[in-house]
């Protein structure tokens, strides 16, 4: 876990997937230290211990009011139950079906769930976070956050890309990562995360990325990429070639168990 602060009053917790042949996916969370406190994404399920521990030691369980979930994909919700067992004053901020989906596995009080659409926002006391939808979007629980106070945009799997060393991890910006490595991993992240976009009318396409070009955030949190700092202009570029890129087919059996074997711990 490694911990930074890459834009004003954020603090990065920061995890990694190895993918081999690829390198490593990084999983950001992040604390936001507004009047109210916030946690965006609460990490990976298999290092909870090690990202509750790193958590605590950055806020006091008592302090914290909002995690917000930028959608209950399982490297986004690791530590979720735990977190709000432990911090009861916090209340649980995401889509209906966000929630619906989060509920499969857990039924959490409706008056600790705050329900939020993109478009709206969540006032935390000194500033307020406007809720939009990535470019990319996947699915309809996914939501993105952008601080009215900092202009800084918490973009969740938007313009996330792997990362070919783990030194890399640790960047304080994504203008360490060799550019076109950069380019590459956001358009394979693109054509497997959301596919979708292949299939449709290229100006259609184009204006749903429009709404973050006209904000032009000064930082990009990506919850799988560094940081970006004035950098959205070529992100956003990098995304509206992606149409032009190959759909992604996965590994077929003999190649996926080999994977499988390489990522898995090695004993004496």
């Amino acid at each position: 876990m490694f911990i930074s602060r890459p834009a004003p009053d954020v603090v990065a917790l920061t995890d990694a997937v190895p993918l081999p042949g690829l390198g490593f996916r990084p999983v950001n969370a992040y604390v936001l230290y507004a009047r109210e406190p916030v946690l965006i994404d609460t990490g990976l399920r298999a290092s909870s211990p090690e990202f509750l521990d790193e958590l605590w030691s950055l806020i006091e369980p008592a302090d914290l009011r909002w995690v917000f979930l930028t959608h209950p994909d399982g490297d986004h919700t690791g530590s979720v139950f735990e977190i709000l067992d432990a911090a009861p004053g916090a209340r649980l901020v995401t889509t209906s079906p966000g929630m619906g989906l989060l509920a499969r596995e857990r039924r959490i009080p409706p008056g600790r769930v705050l329900t939020l659409n993109p478009g709206e926002s969540l006032d935390v006391g000194d500033r307020r976070l406007l809720a939009f939808r990535p470019p990319f979007s996947d699915s309809p629980a996914k939501m993105g956050l952008i601080d009215d106070m900092t202009g800084s945009c918490f973009s969740s799997d938007g313009f996330g890309a792997p990362v070919t060393t783990a030194d890399l991890l640790q960047s304080d910006d994504i203008g360490a990562v060799p550019e076109p490595d950069l380019i590459a991993g956001q358009r394979l992240w693109a054509a497997v995360d959301s596919p979708w976009p292949s299939g449709m009318d290229r100006d259609v396409f184009l204006s749903t990325l429009l709404p973050l070009r006209d904000v032009d955030p000064p930082v990009v949190l990506s919850s799988h990429l560094p940081p970006a700092h004035h950098k959205a202009e070529a992100l956003l570029d990098t995304l509206a070639n992606a149409q032009d890129a190959r759909l992604h087919i996965g590994p077929d059996e003999t190649p996926l168990r080999r994977m499988f074997a390489e990522m898995a711990p090695a004993h004496p």
